[in-house]
């Protein structure tokens, strides 16, 4: 993996891919828990670590990313060889470092998650259960199945000898397995590297990413509103689609027209007046995070924004068929 010189355009060195491409965000706090886990079994005499590698990397083609190439593979995009080869690594008595593509399967959860046997179908709520007093029970079928899964999981948990952790682009990828690497050098003969990831042979230099422009966000959706002819959209910019949406329709003055009895059809100019922008927003959260329990989801505020504004059309229509 390299960047290609005036000399030797068609050459490959790893040491100019890392002296030209930056370190992904979160990279030294993940390389530490890593060297800590590296540590750790160092330390205990006869244990053996293997890195398994699993998942696909992204190719981004912006700064940005909305845009990207996967590696695509059903076995390795999501991860069923990593995934279940680190479970019997572990049923051999190693200790894992599991390197994975972010949401693709896991060790023991890869039975449940990615499947046409959902986990929520293996449960059900008992006749006494309650809100203040919940009682979940598992299917006696489906228990004899989960039960070694669980146990395994548990056993495994209580030995600390799995050690998860994600990535995404190939940048990610390739920065992480250096550091693991280098961890696991100290091993010698007991380290073994087992890399099921489908890696993208190529890459994009960060100067030749495209540039997304948040000053576009309204033009784009005016644009798609006159040019569709539909009622709204819903905008939001990358890094703070988890707290912040943008509506934008017809405005009130053109109520109309934003109901579908605009005779100029799809593709039509318009105005800049014709439309409104509302902005729904979550204060106080980490744009970055997932919502906890208890907080209020973005995707709540959406949706009943739309109910509002649906229940509006219905009642527009009404009142328009009764004056006929």
């Amino acid at each position: 993996m390299s960047l290609p010189s005036p000399q030797h355009p068609h050459s490959f060195s790893t040491e100019s891919y890392f002296q030209t491409q930056r370190p992904p965000p979160g990279l030294d706090e993940k390389a530490q828990v890593m060297d800590d886990f590296v540590t750790r079994w160092y330390g205990s005499a006869g244990n053996k670590v293997v890195l398994v590698t699993s998942g696909g990397t992204t190719v981004p083609l912006e700064a940005n990313t909305v845009r990207f190439l996967d590696n695509f593979s059903a076995g390795t995009l999501i991860g069923t060889r990593g995934a279940t080869s680190a479970e019997y690594f572990l049923k051999a008595d190693y200790a894992v470092i599991f390197l994975h593509r972010q949401h693709s399967l896991r060790p023991f959860s890869r039975h449940y998650s990615h499947s046409l046997n959902p986990f929520l179908d293996l449960l059900s709520l008992s006749p006494t259960s309650s809100p203040s007093s919940p009682e979940i029970l598992v299917r006696p079928a489906d228990a004899t199945k989960l039960e070694p899964v669980l146990r395994a999981y548990h056993h495994t948990q209580s030995r600390g000898t799995l050690l998860s952790v994600d990535f995404q682009t190939v940048n990610e990828y390739l920065w992480l397995l250096r550091a693991v690497t280098g961890s696991m050098a100290r091993l010698g003969r007991r380290g073994m590297f087992y890399l099921a990831a489908a890696v993208s042979d190529f890459f994009l230099p960060e100067e030749k990413m495209l540039e997304t422009d948040p000053a576009l966000l309204i033009p784009k959706s005016r644009a798609a509103l006159a040019r569709y002819g539909h009622q709204l959209v819903i905008g939001n910019d990358l890094h703070r689609r988890k707290i912040e949406v943008v509506f934008v329709e017809r405005s009130r003055s053109s109520l109309g027209k934003r109901y579908g009895d605009d005779d100029r059809g799809p593709g039509a100019e318009a105005a800049s007046d014709e439309f409104e922008e509302t902005w729904l927003r979550l204060d106080g959260l980490d744009p970055t995070t997932d919502a906890r329990e208890g907080e209020v989801e973005i995707e709540e505020v959406i949706v009943k924004a739309l109910v509002e504004r649906h229940q509006r059309w219905l009642n527009a229509g009404l009142q328009s068929s009764l004056r006929e």
